[in-house]
This record gives structure tokens, C-alpha cells and sequence, in this order.
């Protein structure tokens, strides 16, 4: 549906509906200090929460005594896994984790016992005096180890837990028409989501024996149901509300404090509060599954693709979390957005002692987008062809089948965006003396004047589902209700969609004053009072929520134009909605509104896209709802002989479908590009013996505001079939493909192979003249 289709029940020209740069109703009060978030939560007579946590990755649990914690004064209540009243285990699609440790320990951090205190130094104290008895294993570090012949069984069975295999066309014969074969081993390392905020919430009990639950998460009603059952409570004894999210990139699906802070409260019958420090934080989610990935790509000498081998092992950690569906999202995007004739792809995610993986912006894309990326430079150097021109010859389009035998039915403008970037101009080269130091590798470090310094460009594209995949039954929730506020219509908007920084409540009252034409909208805070809205992400709200949105403002609306024709003897086919009343098609005023919400109009409504399909026992299915395109061009200056990095430009370009804020679409590519290109050349969580070694933002680096470069982007507005106003997700692809070019860009400056992410100074350092042109 397009704009002008949607807008079709009113002729008011609306100031702040879809395709404008509404301002974020948020944005003032989270750049001035003044943003409640979910760590500021209070209630009266609260006590605070803390939580007791493995310092081992691997080891049995004798004994837990307590005793000593119970007995200090201020302490309220410390629980074991013997005081969870329900299901002792949870997990987002399989329950698998436990919500306190009882018979082992899997990976450094896990839960052990719970403390409810009156202040949060006296919890800390408290959760230090409680003595665990523990028989230390050898831990399980590495997937390929995991799924080797004679690997310790983490699990009764085996150490898998997805696995996914793709056979699309004839590999075989395709390899005996090659003329030209690369082959590459790739690995990526383990990337934290490095949200600002750390996990927190406050659990409240109320009088009908329920709980309600204040918590910064992603999925309202996921966290109602693990919660419930943990609990031993009725579903509607749980009510949840979003509170302030400091960002999420996907850290925020699983659970963190919500059953913990409910135990406690429940326990005390007094409000509970739990914030993780940062330490904590960094054990107490989810990070992006590292990855080793082998590749082989065979090719005519005039540069078309023939066929693809991919062997792809996925590091779940020690619980399940989401690793089946990064697992499936890896293999189906392992060949690239290219037509590939032939594939064999196998991906497994893998338990280890290793910390628990699961969603993060990209979701499987990004582990398999550096290693096909890598391929297609290596191949162009292998048949002397320029690597934009290779990927030019072998690009999807709209109509091309994917290894996964899906037909790609919406604009897959891979050629163009690649053209876009090739034909912007380079930035200039800096003058050879004189220069800023914050101009060069090192910054203000002043480690060069400008000698040793090579320049890169690297380019690279990638590609991502949008929505929920492989026939999972994805849909949102919308309520809109309108009313005469003082005279005035207001138009409420009531969802579960979580606000986690994407601009989701900005969009939705764009849609509806687009829709009905109402100037004056409210966002209602996401609760699972209204019903289920998904998770916030797979790039997914704006398109299903948004989509839910419109059809309950189409709704209300026409309610207000029916209240209208019956009162007038009119049909309501010929009125508009307009603001302040209904008018005919001339323009003619036939009612106010005020006239006509004598009782407020209501409607819910619910959006489901088309459907998709699993994979078959070959991974074949129409498993992907619809396809995110981005592209990305890096410069980049090296210094070769300290293997400093200097991110001169990182450009984009990407199909938006249709931006309904302009702003804040330019902000998500910013930001994903900007945390791709941390993991290119900074961010990793790193592991000696499955313990984390820096679980810190002084040692676990992200990108600052010296590290990020220019990022000029290129929007593509090509509508998407059948999507709300022509839209597509955007938050995620972003990130796919920028780390890539900058490894791309890299290897030119350095002439080395580099066939890990991130990249290691060492790796860079001591490059001959071989590589890139001098900075």
C-alpha cells in the first residue's frame, strides 16, 4: 500500500506523517540527562536484588550453603533452584537454561543463587558470603572440538544444537566445469552488543498474587510466557511493561533479570530492583556467535559463478538461546546475493563452555557475508578482474532463484547499489606534510607524521531476511483508539512493540496521523495489556507493526466516517475524514469530530505478512519473508609498520523501500555501519579457557566518536510488494556488509590475506609496498 492509499480517508495535509523527519518525542529528553531509563526505575520500600554467578565454565555443584548470607542483617530473602516454583529452565525458543544452577555449572557467570536485600551493598555482601562447593571440569572452548569424534557430551545426546544442509543444483559437475577453484578458511570472533544500558528492572507484586514487571527488554510477551511458567503463575497474573531501553542489537531477546527479580519479590512480597553492573552485564546476555567458516567458490574464466562449497560452525556457547535460527539465517544467506548455480552449504551451531550466544544485529549474516566477501576478492585476483566488476557479472535481481530455491519477488538492486558506490568521487588524498595528527593511524597518539601510511578501498554487499523465517507465524497487534480530548481529537496508539532506540513509537504516530489525519497522537507505553506485537527485531517492526498500526487506524476511521454517513443520511463512501471532523468529498464540513466521539472509536487489528516455509531435508523452501539489500565502500589508511588503522570513509548505499523518516533511517545505516566496522578492526570478546578476559568498555573497545569515519550514505526507495507504504526493514543491514569492505580495503593497503575479523595489529604490521597506494 502507498502512501497516497493509506491516506486515502482524509484530506487533511498532515505536518508530521510518513516521509518527513518527525523529531523523536524522546530525543530531547535522552540527550539532555533527563530519559528515564530502566535502571532509574524506584518504588517505595523497594529492596534491592543480586545475583551469585559461577566462576568457573565447567564444573559440578556439591554443595550451596546459605547460611551465612540468610543470617546477615538487612538481608531479605536468598534463593536457590530449590525456591523456583515452576519450570526450573527457560530459553527463548527452547528451554534449555537454567534459571539457578543446581547439578552443574556451563559457562562463567551462570546463576547460581539470588539475594534480596534493603540496599545494594548489603546484597553484595550477602551474595559473597554464600559458599558453593565445586568440583571444577575441563571446559569445552572450541566448535570444531565439539563436534569432533570423541568430544565431551555437553548433552545427553550430542553437542549440536541445529544443524542445516543446502544442496541446490550439481556441485559435482558444476567443480569439473571450473576453470578457475579458490578455497578459504574464515573466522570471526565474538562480538558483544555493547548496549549502553545494562540490564535492569523492577518486579512489583500485587494483590491478586500476581507480579508486574517493569524491564528493558525486546519481547514483551515471550518474557510474560517463560516468566509464567517459572513462576507457576497464569499468564494474565504477569503483566509486563517496557521500561527505558538503554539499545539492545538483540541482546535483550533472552531473559535476563525478569524471572529472577520476580522470584525475589514474590518471595519478600516487597518490591524488588535489579541493575547488572557493567562486568555482569558482559556475562549476563547473549553475544553474536563466533564462527569458522571453509569456503570454496569455482568459476568460468570469464568470471561467472558456477558453483559454491560452504562448511559453516556456529559457537552457541553453553544454551541454545537462538542458534538454530542464526543457523538457519547463515546457511540460507551463505552464498552471497549472487546467482549461484550450484551450492552445498552445511552450518551447525555447536554447544560449548564458551559464554551463550544468540541474536545480534545481523543474525547469521554477518559471520557468512565476510567469508563469501572474502571469496569473491579472492577469486577477481585469481582471474585478474576487478572485484566490483566480478560482482556486477554475478549479481541477483529480481526473478533470480536463491540456493534455497526461493524466487526473489521484489526489487533486488544489487548492481545499482554497487554502481552508486563506484561512482562516487574518493576522498582526496591528504597533503604529505603538515598533517592533523587526528588525520592519521595512531590519532593524537602521534605515533606517525605520515611516514609508512597506505590507503585501501575495499568494497563489499550483503544481504538479510526481514521478518521472522522458515514458516514461523509472524504478526503484530495493533489498538487505536480516538477521542475528544478537551474539545480536541487525540488519537491513542496502544502496541507491544518495544522501543529499544530504533524509533518505533516516532514511526507509529507518523502512520496514524498519515491514516486518519488526526495531528494530535499518543504512544501508549508497550505492555502486554494489548496483544502480542514479536520481537523487535529481524528489522521487523516497522513493516509489521506499522502494518498493524494502519489497519487499525483504517479501521477506526472508517467507524468515524459510518458514525457520519448514519447521522447524515450520507454515503460513507463519498465522505473524508479531515481534522477536527468529516467533510465531503468537496470539502464541505458534514460533522466535527466532537460531535461524533460522543463515545470514543476503537479497533484492534492484527498484520500478518505472507507466509513463509521451512527448509526441507535439502534446504530448499520459501523460508525468507523478504530480502534487505546493502552495500558499503571503505577507505582506509594503514600505517604497515605499526598496523594502525585510520577509517578515513565508510560510504552505503541501501533499498529502503520507502523511508517513512528520513532521519532516522539514516541513523540506523549509521549505526549499524558503525558497530560493522568495530567489528572489523576492534570489538571482540575474548576467551582463554571459555573465561571471558575482558568484560569491561575499558578492555572490550568500541568505536568513539575519534574512530568513526565520514559515512555518506545512498538511499534507494524501491517499494516493496504487498509491504505497508512500500517499506523494508532497515536496522540490520547495515551491518552485514561494512565490516567486509573494510577487511577488503585492508587487505589492498597491506597485500596480506587476513582471513580473520577482527583484525589484529599484528596482522597488519610489517605489510610490504605491495599493497595499497601511499597516504
Amino acid at each position: 500500500m502507498t502512501v497516497e492509499q493509506a491516506a486515502e480517508l482524509t484530506l487533511t495535509p498532515v505536518r508530521s506523517g510518513v516521509g518527513v523527519s518527525v523529531p523523536r518525542p524522546d530525543g530531547t529528553l535522552k540527550v539532555s540527562g533527563r530519559y528515564a531509563y530502566s535502571s532509574d526505575l524506584w518504588a517505595a520500600d523497594m529492596l534491592w536484588g543480586a545475583t551469585l554467578r559461577s566462576p568457573h565454565p565447567s564444573a559440578r555443584i556439591r554443595s550451596i550453603d546459605v547460611g551465612s548470607a540468610r543470617a546477615m542483617q538487612g538481608v531479605h530473602a536468598v534463593l536457590t533452584h530449590n525456591d523456583v516454583p515452576g519450570r526450573r529452565t527457560y530459553g527463548v525458543e527452547r528451554p534449555d537454561q537454567p534459571v539457578l544452577a543446581w547439578d552443574v555449572v556451563r559457562y562463567q557467570g551462570e546463576p547460581v543463587a539470588l539475594v534480596a536485600a534493603d540496599h545494594p551493598e548489603t546484597a553484595r555482601r550477602a551474595v559473597a558470603a554464600i559458599v558453593v562447593d565445586y568440583e571444577p571440569l575441563e571446559p569445552l572452548c572450541d566448535g570444531d572440538a565439539a563436534i569432533a569424534r570423541g568430544a565431551r557430551k555437553l548433552r545427553e545426546n550430542d553437542n549440536e544444537v541445529h544443524r542445516v544442509r543446502i544442496r541446490h543444483g550439481d556441485v559435482e559437475s558444476a567443480a569439473g566445469l571450473a576453470d578457475v577453484v579458490v578455497s578459504g578458511e574464515y573466522e570471526i570472533g565474538m562480538q558483544d552488543q555493547a548496549f549502553l544500558g545494562p540490564e535492569s528492572g523492577l518486579a512489583v507484586p500485587a494483590g491478586d498474587g500476581g507480579l508486574d514487571l517493569y524491564v528493558a527488554t525486546q519481547w514483551l510477551h515471550v518474557d510474560r510466557d517463560q516468566v509464567a511458567a517459572s513462576l507457576a503463575l497464569p499468564h494474565d497474573l504477569i503483566r509486563m511493561t517496557n521500561a527505558g531501553v538503554g539499545g539492545a542489537f538483540g541482546g535483550r531477546e533472552d531473559l535476563s533479570v525478569q524471572i529472577h527479580a520476580g522470584l525475589l519479590a514474590l518471595a519478600t512480597q516487597r518490591a524488588v530492583k535489579m541493575v547488572y553492573s557493567r562486568e555482569e552485564s558482559f556475562f549476563g546476555h547473549v553475544h553474536r556467535h563466533p564462527a569458522k567458516l571453509r569456503y570454496e567458490h569455482g568459476a568460468t574464466r570469464e568470471g561467472d559463478l558456477l558453483y559454491v562449497r560452504a562448511s559453516i560452525v556456529l559457537d552457541g556457547g553453553a544454551y541454545a538461546s537462538t542458534s538454530a535460527q542464526v543457523c538457519v539465517a547463515a546457511a540460507s544467506f551463505a552464498c552471497g546475493p549472487y546467482v549461484v548455480p550450484s551450492a552445498a552449504v552445511d552450518c551447525v551451531a555447536v554447544y560449548t563452555n564458551n559464554p551463550p550466544c544468540g541474536a545480534m544485529r545481523g543474525f547469521g549474516a554477518v559471520q557468512v557475508c565476510f567469508a563469501y566477501e572474502s571469496q569473491m576478492d579472492r577469486l577477481a585476483a585469481a582471474l585478474d578482474l576487478d572485484p566490483v566488476a566480478l560482482r556486477r557479472r554475478n549479481a541477483m535481481a529480481e526473478g533470480s532463484v536463491t540456493p534455497t530455491g526461493q524466487v526473489v519477488r521484489q526489487p533486488a538492486p544489487v548492481n545499482e547499489l554497487l554502481e552508486r558506490l563506484r561512482a562516487r568521487p574518493l576522498p582526496l588524498a591528504p597533503p604529505t606534510g603538515g598533517r592533523d595528527p587526528r588525520e592519521l593511524p595512531g590519532g593524537v597518539s602521534n605515533t606517525t607524521h605520515g611516514e609508512g601510511i597506505r590507503r585501501g578501498v575495499g568494497y563489499a554487499v550483503g544481504w538479510k531476511n526481514i521478518g521472522f523465517s522458515g514458516g514461523l507465524d509472524d504478526y503484530s497487534t495493533a489498538r487505536v483508539r480516538v477521542s475528544a480530548a478537551a474539545g480536541e481529537p487525540l488519537v491513542e496508539v496502544h502496541t507491544a512493540a518495544c522501543e529499544v532506540g530504533q524509533g518505533g513509537i516516532t514511526v507509529q504516530a507518523q502512520i496514524a496521523r498519515t491514516v486518519i489525519g488526526i495531528e494530535h497522537v499518543v504512544v501508549l507505553a508497550a505492555d502486554t495489556g494489548v496483544g502480542n506485537a514479536g520481537s523487535s527485531s529481524a528489522s521487523r517492526q516497522t513493516w509489521l507493526t506499522g502494518g498493524a498500526v494502519e489497519a487499525a487506524c483504517r479501521a477506526v476511521g472508517e467507524e468515524l466516517l459510518g458514525r457520519a454517513a448514519d447521522r447524515h443520511g450520507l454515503d460513507p463512501r463519498d465522505l473524508r475524514l479531515r481534522d477536527g471532523g468529516v467533510a465531503s468529498a468537496d470539502g464541505s464540513v458534514v460533522a466535527t469530530l466532537a460531535e461524533l466521539l460522543d463515545e470514543p472509536a476503537e479497533a484492534t487489528r492484527e498484520y500478518r505478512p505472507r507466509r513463509t516455509t521451512p527448509l526441507d531435508e535439502n534446504g530448499q523452501g520459501d523460508v525468507t519473508m523478504a530480502f534487505a539489500f546493502s552495500a558499503h565502500r571503505a577507505v582506509v589508511d594503514v600505517d604497515v609498520e605499526l598496523g594502525l588503522v585510520r577509517l578515513v570513509e565508510v560510504a552505503t548505499a541501501t533499498d529502503v523501500g520507502k523511508a517513512l523518516n528520513p532521519q532516522s533511517v539514516e541513523g540506523q545505516i549509521e549505526g549499524a555501519t558503525a558497530q560493522g566496522v568495530g567489528l572489523a578492526v576492534m570489538e571482540e570478546i575474548q576467551t582463554v579457557g571459555s573465561r571471558i578476559r575482558n568484560p569491561s568498555f575499558t578492555d572490550y573497545l568500541i568505536p568513539t566518536i575519534l574512530d568513526a569515519p565520514a559515512m555518506p550514505s545512498e538511499i534507494l526507495e524501491l517499494p516493496q510488494p504487498d509491504a505497508p507504504f512500500g517499506i523494508n526493514g532497515v536496522g540490520e543491514s547495515g551491518i552485514v556488509s561494512s565490516g567486509p569492505a573494510v577487511m577488503a580495503a585492508l587487505r589492498m593497503a597491506t597485500g596480506r590475506a587476513l582471513e580473520r575479523m577482527p583484525v589484529r595489529p599484528h596482522e597488519l604490521a610489517g605489510a610490504t609496498a605491495a599493497g595499497g597506494a601511499s597516504a
